[in-house]
């Protein structure tokens, strides 16, 4: 492998680690947004609301993304090992 190669492949991996944990991220933030204003309108102040839905909305969204998640990285080890090999 050349350097060219080896730059192609770290940059395919930030970008395949994006694509895996943008979504998730970006689903915490929404529901970590969504309870605090709730929290403010409310002027409730207990910590556990904050952390257990957001938990359990990131656990619920895994198990939705699981098949695009799998094909991802199924499809990205494929071509380091076809490049590997050839």
């Amino acid at each position: 492998m050349d350097e060219s190669v080896l730059l192609e492949v770290g940059r395919d991996a930030v970008i395949v680690t994006l694509k895996l944990g943008a979504p998730l991220m970006l689903i915490a933030l929404l529901i970590g947004l969504v309870i605090s204003l709730f929290q403010a309108l409310t002027q409730i102040q207990e910590v556990t609301l904050t952390f257990v839905p957001k938990i359990i909305v990131v656990f619920i969204s895994m198990l939705l993304l699981a098949p695009f998640m799998l094909h991802t990285l199924t499809d990205f080890t494929e071509r380091i090992m076809q490049q590997a090999i050839g």
